[in-house]
């Protein structure tokens, strides 16, 4: 009797043991991946940190860290807001930012990345490429407010390429979605659309990568094998 409970609470042990070791090699497989790069947008209104989607969206994420690692944003700005006809409201929409007519400081245009492709989605807060033609990407990009999924690829649309997400400083981008337009400016889809003060773009700068100890949850301790 007394080997038979000694097999129990040892076939017990092992399978309390099992996920322990499983959760641990998930940890440890997890703290290897490279954290995907974030970057803080210092405008006049305030900052923005965006994190990049670099392991979805590689071709467009290294494009547009060129330019912030080269520091061709600095002292450009937010030109654009674009909003629905008659909204009044700043939570819808969207704001386009870059080098605009710029042309010395832009570089080659990239390879699209269509969103079928890289799964990410248009939603609130997601940074993507402006372009005209599909392959024509170069130093433009546009912030979302509220939902924008239309601006995903389909079947037959190639969509827009997007990037990454804003994790701090939607307040700053909706803000900067209210501020007064000329109603006379721009041409095309962008009538009406631009800025009467564009907002400064300060800088762009890479943020320090998190620290993976203090996002790690605390390891429940072994629990004990039952006493025989």
């Amino acid at each position: 009797m007394l080997l038979r409970r000694t097999l129990i609470a040892l076939a017990i042990a092992s399978g309390l043991a099992a996920p322990a070791v499983a959760q641990a090699q998930t940890q440890a497989q997890t703290s290897d991946a490279k954290p995907n790069p974030r970057v803080v947008i210092t405008t006049t209104e305030g900052a923005i940190t965006v994190e990049l989607a670099a392991d979805k969206a590689p071709i467009t994420t290294a494009n547009f860290l060129k330019y912030v690692d080269r520091k061709l944003y600095d002292g450009s700005t937010f030109y654009r807001a674009s909003k629905p006809p008659g909204q009044t409201t700043n939570d819808y929409g969207s704001i386009q930012g870059g080098l605009r007519d710029n042309v010395k400081k832009k570089l080659p245009p990239i390879a699209h990345e269509s969103t079928l492709k890289t799964g990410l989605h248009h939603g609130d807060g997601t940074i993507s490429m402006g372009r005209y033609a599909p392959g024509t990407a170069q130093a433009d990009w546009v912030i979302c407010v509220g939902d924008m999924s239309y601006l995903d690829a389909t079947a037959t649309d190639p969509g827009f390429a997007a990037f990454g997400h804003v994790t701090d400083g939607m307040p700053v981008v909706r803000q900067i979605l209210g501020e007064p337009t000329d109603p006379n400016a721009g041409v095309g889809a962008m009538k009406g659309e631009i800025l009467v003060h564009p907002v400064k773009i300060v800088s762009i700068r890479r943020a320090p990568p998190p620290d993976p100890a203090a996002a790690a949850p605390a390891t429940p301790p072994a629990a004990a094998a039952p006493k025989p």
